[in-house]
């Protein structure tokens, strides 16, 4: 049985890091906290619930940390009509899908923000499932998102998570699966492949021409 392919949503099929990371950043100031925007760039793809207190220490996040993520929402949503599909997702889920991979696209953004993307990327009968926010309790790095989508799976083959965060990497690497990395999320190759990538791509496209190099291939 082909394995099952977990396909990041954030950062790797819809262009949405850097929209993130300014909310964060806007989020931050309204309750008087500025930090360096790269630093908050690099914590893309880790939840919220973690988010704040490994950027600015755990007393800002008991006194701020829920006024900060309530401020996040909107603020990205104002944002959310510039997100665009990254270039090659749509042919990277269809390449999936002709492969004879089951597709469970996973994000632990709300519910309104993975249907908008599910629209985006025209992936609604293409995927098997999808996860959300309201499936985890705690966010990447922790595997509890690769989790729920293994137990959402209907084979009981070997799974394979295409990400673009170390916290993508971290997570499968927690969870007992392989990860491919793309740069499409601004994390580099190096940081990837120390995250637990076992291989790196610049972009989806060069992903879907090379998909026999990865391990969505080594394991069918």
């Amino acid at each position: 049985m082909p394995p099952l392919a977990i396909l990041d949503i954030d950062g790797t099929l819809v262009d949405t890091n850097y929209h993130h990371a300014i909310s964060w950043y806007r989020a931050f100031r309204q309750q008087g906290v500025t930090l360096p925007l790269w630093q908050i760039h690099q914590r893309m793809g880790m939840g919220g619930d973690q988010l704040v207190a490994d950027l600015a220490g755990d007393e800002v996040e008991d006194e701020l940390g829920d006024d900060i993520r309530t401020a996040e929402g909107p603020l990205y949503k104002e944002l959310m009509p510039e997100v665009s599909p990254i270039p090659g997702a749509r042919e990277l889920i269809v390449g999936v899908d002709d492969r004879g991979h089951e597709i469970i696209l996973a994000s632990s953004a709300k519910q309104h923000e993975v249907d908008h993307y599910l629209d985006l990327l025209d992936a609604r009968e293409l995927a098997d499932a999808w996860t959300s926010s309201a499936d985890v309790e705690t966010t990447k790095p922790a595997p509890d998102l690769v989790e729920v989508a293994l137990e959402r799976s209907k084979g009981q083959g070997d799974a394979v998570l295409v990400g673009d965060s170390t916290w993508d990497c971290q997570a499968a690497e927690r969870a007992g699966i392989e990860s491919v990395g793309v740069l499409t999320g601004g994390f580099s190759r190096e940081e990837l492949y120390e995250a637990g990538a076992a291989v790196v791509f610049r972009s989806l496209q060069e992903l879907v021409r090379r998909i026999e190099e990865t391990p969505l291939a080594r394991l069918s």
